[in-house]
């Protein structure tokens, strides 16, 4: 007689977490390049990724869209007509062991909403990490654009006690921006 293992539940497969993210094939080698390097008004934009606990996130995968600094879009899309500026706006960079990336790309300029309203130099953010469903997506707004982040009609919609973890802060090495999945002081993310 043979009797079925009981492993505590009614037979369900019992949800897990997706993970370990697999990446495989998503990264290239000048991803992480928006510009060449050199390239006149080059900055770059780097921190980590945090997990719920406070532990680095080894294994993430950070892209990025923007406008040019004259605030179009490389995107046929792009109600205004595409960039003519050979501006790429996409990057793309995985996390080290340390949970670090960075980006070399230029500041955006200024671009409107749907609405026509203008909205602050930004970057959109997609993050795609271990045990998440699906990306989340935040904004990188800029900290000595007060001005106009005081206008934004996005950065309006947040909080203001949370507005600050979409605020890249300078740094000597160009614009610091530490990406928190979870916990005290989460990024806020955007439902798309």
């Amino acid at each position: 007689m043979t009797t079925e293992p009981d492993f505590g539940f009614d037979g369900l497969t019992p949800s897990q977490t997706v993970g370990p993210y697999l990446s495989i094939g998503l990264p290239w080698p000048d991803g992480h390049e928006v510009v060449e390097a050199g390239a006149p008004g080059a900055i770059k934009i780097f921190g980590k990724v945090y997990d719920g606990t406070g532990a680095e996130v080894p294994d993430a995968l950070i892209e990025t869209w923007q406008a040019d600094p004259a605030g179009g879009f490389a995107h046929p899309d792009d109600p205004r007509g595409p960039s003519d500026s050979g501006f790429r706006g996409f990057g793309r960079c995985p996390t080290d062991d340390t949970g670090d990336w960075a980006i070399l790309t230029l500041k955006p300029g200024i671009v409107p909403d749907r609405d026509g309203r203008p909205q602050a130099p930004h970057i959109d953010v997609s993050v795609l990490a271990r045990g998440l469903l699906h990306r989340v997506v935040t904004r990188i707004y800029f900290a000595d654009e007060a001005t106009a982040n005081a206008s934004d009609p996005v950065l309006a919609t947040v909080p203001e006690a949370r507005r600050s973890t979409l605020i890249a802060t300078p740094d000597r090495d160009g614009y610091r921006f530490d990406i928190r999945l979870q916990g005290d002081d989460e990024t806020v993310f955007f439902a798309l």
